[in-house]
């Protein structure tokens, strides 16, 4: 992905994110991920915005995040693991109608650590970290 080639001009240090909330980082994550999801579907199908929102809607859910973070689980270092925690233990006030509350705690962790990633300046890992849960999604256009 090339979303963010010019994300070093603002650089946090690590004690300085570390100061945001965890629902601080989810609301910048919940960006990054979901403009990731809308550039990979717009490079892999040239086609109907409102197929590709219907795809986008399916992959940024709580459910499909859920699963992110299982398979994401394998594959992070011990601060990343660290950052998930904290935001999957964040407290919020609403639980989407189509997600359990651990389904949408997990979603929040996912988006926590993608902000974290961001303003560290962390490219290159959002994008590793990104290719490894749309390997595993299933993206389905239907007709």
């Amino acid at each position: 992905m090339t979303l963010f080639t010019d994300m070093q001009k603002n650089v946090l240090t690590e004690r300085d994110v570390n100061m945001y909330s965890p629902l601080s980082l989810a609301f910048l994550g919940d960006s990054v991920y979901d403009t990731l999801v809308r550039e990979y579907l717009l490079r892999i199908a040239n086609m109907p915005v409102s197929k590709l929102h219907s795809v986008k809607v399916r992959l940024v859910c709580a459910e499909f995040q859920s699963q992110a973070y299982e398979n994401l689980l394998q594959c992070i270092t011990e601060k990343e693991l660290s950052v998930l925690k904290r935001g999957r233990n964040a407290t919020g006030n609403t639980v989407p109608k189509h997600a359990d509350a651990v389904q949408y705690r997990r979603a929040t962790a996912v988006e926590c650590l993608f902000g974290y990633l961001y303003l560290l300046g962390q490219a290159e890992r959002i994008d590793k970290l990104f290719g490894i849960i749309i390997k595993n999604a299933s993206v389905d256009f239907g007709e």
